[in-house]
């Protein structure tokens, strides 16, 4: 179970982007997030006739490493750590994520 899940609103806590949020458009295998307008690059790109795709330089969001955002806290307004724990019961015993600042459930 990861952390940081696809839909869910992060912020950048380094690099270039700091500071900026978005949501998470894509998690890779490798650790890598997709976050929408974050991590934008221009690209020059071939254009494809047969299939419709115009030529030129478009931008592009690229993958960013995941320990380079935290999840946000809506209630705090800001980044936060996320752990695990277990509620319920027996049957209904699942695992969940909540943020360690003020041990609230993350929804989603």
């Amino acid at each position: 179970m990861n952390k940081i899940r696809k839909g869910d609103d992060v912020v950048v806590i380094t690099g270039r982007d700091k500071g900026r949020r978005g949501t998470v458009s894509t998690v890779q295998a490798d650790g890598k997030l997709v976050v929408q307008g974050i991590n934008l690059v221009k690209k020059h790109q071939k254009g494809n006739p047969q299939a419709g795709v115009a030529g030129g330089i478009v931008e592009k969001e690229m993958p960013i490493q995941a320990s380079n955002v935290m999840l946000w806290n809506a209630r705090a307004s800001k980044g936060d750590r996320v752990g695990f724990r277990f509620e319920g019961e027996g049957e209904q015993r699942r695992k969940v994520r909540f943020f360690k600042s003020n041990q609230e459930l993350v929804e989603g």
